[in-house]
């Protein structure tokens, strides 16, 4: 059987109607769950076989009472469920939010269980025009001439008109509206407001001579309040659970990041002390009376490199500290790879000259224009680039090469360097990390250069994976998001 309402209705507006409504309370969609499970446990016990108006949220879990309900009591009772009718898709036109607080589509049942779940379920057919109230209310409704009962949630709509399209939102925010009660003249009121609402052609909901009890028997209220009680307990304890798991996870991810905060100080405490440690050890000997020249001057030149070691490590420090404190507010921009690549390895020709480094590039000026913040790709081709020729020793070879991959733009900086081992790749974009290398040259730094290219493609939605092997080589490949495209986090690859 189906029954399909010929005009709009509210619940709220006809329980409100009456002479002395029952008092609205502000409630959470929690407490609802509380009542309707109190109220189902009622009808369970004492095998009440009633008609159920029912409209509640979507989520299984509001299904699962009802069909508890049903498979206990029989196929003597019958639920009718508020189903919007999917002919009224079009002059819905929106999306509203239940009164559990789930977005609905016009042509989603608020309660649509599976032809399983019930064995006789009839749905209630309801054409809703864009400013109906039933968008906003959800009910039980329990008929029978022993017990009649309502539990009734609306969610006021507060007023906030978008300037953009004149249409009236609903602020999801507020707490529920609930109304409990078992007075026979308010469930009555209701039930003759939906019985004019009923369209002509549609079956009666109840035998017409079927009148609500003024009140139930005491027993029977006695023994709801608590069931409501125990049903609130249990649903407190589940809450207080799980705030207490939020909060434990929030304490170890506080502590987390208060460990990482030690090491990194510690980290940065030693990375300072050593240059100053070499220091002092050169000046010691500085201060030898049988100093030779020679000596002297490797000393001196040990007090320079140190103080070169100590001001790149404070600067690096400086950079990275600004660059993550504004890197959320940075807005990205359109850049071309031709317009920046060329220029920095124009300016490091020089030094690769100097090392006997052979030093090229291939940037096709046809490459499509990538997303990046302000700066932030010609620091990443600095750093890139400035590490490849200083890990290759003299006579190497060092290439910087672009082309189109699927939607990003690949950046490549290939050397015949000293490579890094297996079991460091993972490492070396870590704060402060330096490869750690067999070899007699110093390549000391300030480790964060790496980290600092790391962080600025990350918010550019890049990516960058890393391919080496030992004395052989390394080639760091770049992948950013080309104009047209939505920049997205990758994860940083290692290989």
């Amino acid at each position: 059987m189906n029954v399909s309402l010929a005009k709009d209705l509210s619940v709220y507006q006809l329980v409100m109607g009456v002479q002395v409504p029952p008092k609205p309370l502000s409630l959470s969609p929690a407490t609802l769950l509380s009542l309707v499970r109190a109220q189902i446990d009622l009808l369970i016990e004492q095998q009440i076989a009633a008609t159920l108006w029912v409209k509640l949220p979507p989520e299984k879990i509001w299904q699962s009472e009802l069909a508890r309900y049903q498979s206990s009591v029989g196929a003597s009772s019958i639920i009718y469920t508020c189903q919007i009718d999917e002919n009224g898709k079009e002059e819905a036109g929106g999306r509203e939010r239940g009164a559990g607080g789930r977005e609905q589509g016009e042509n989603f049942s608020p309660l649509h269980p599976s032809p399983s779940s019930f064995s006789s379920t009839h749905h209630l057919t309801v054409h809703l025009p864009p400013d109906s109230q039933l968008r906003r209310e959800n009910f039980l409704m329990v008929l029978s001439p022993q017990f009649c009962s309502l539990i009734l949630a609306h969610r006021p709509l507060k007023k906030r008109k978008n300037q953009a399209s004149g249409k009236v939102n609903t602020n999801n925010n507020q707490p529920l509206l609930i109304i409990t009660t078992v007075e026979g003249r308010v469930i009555q009121q209701v039930l003759d407001g939906i019985q004019k609402a009923i369209a002509p052609e549609s079956s009666p909901i109840v035998p017409a001579d079927f009148i609500c009890p003024t009140m139930p028997e005491a027993s029977t209220m006695s023994q709801l309040f608590t069931k409501q009680l125990l049903r609130q307990d249990e649903i407190n304890r589940q809450i207080i659970t799980a705030r207490t798991t939020k909060l434990q996870q929030i304490n170890q991810e506080l502590h987390n990041k208060e460990q990482l905060q030690d090491e990194y100080l510690k980290n940065l405490c030693q990375e300072l002390r050593i240059p100053l440690t070499h220091i002092k050890t050169a000046l010691s000997l500085l201060n030898s009376p049988n100093l030779k020249p020679p000596q002297r001057q490797r000393y001196l030149q040990m007090l320079n490199t140190q103080c070169d070691q100590q001001n790149s490590l404070i600067t690096g420090l400086l950079e990275l500290v600004q660059l993550e404190r504004n890197l959320d507010g940075m807005v990205l921009e359109s850049v071309r790879l031709s317009d920046i690549v060329p220029g920095v390895v124009s300016t490091y020709q020089p030094l690769a000259q100097e090392k006997g480094i052979m030093l090229a590039y291939t940037v096709p000026t046809e490459l499509p224009s990538i997303w990046c913040v302000s700066g932030g790709l010609r620091q990443i081709v600095i750093n890139l680039l400035h590490n490849s020729i200083k890990f290759t020793p003299n006579g190497g070879e060092v290439w910087v090469r672009t082309r189109v991959q699927g939607d990003y733009v690949q950046l490549e900086f290939r050397d015949t360097g000293i490579g890094i081992a297996e079991s460091e790749i993972s490492k070396i974009f870590d704060r402060f990390y330096r490869v750690r290398t067999a070899a007699t040259e110093d390549y000391a730094g300030a480790g964060l250069g790496l980290t600092i290219v790391q962080q600025l493609l990350l918010r550019c939605g890049g990516a960058i994976s890393v391919k080496s092997k030992l004395y052989e080589g390394s080639t760091f490949t770049v992948q950013l998001a080309t104009v047209g495209d939505t920049p997205r986090a990758i994860a940083i690859e290692h290989e």
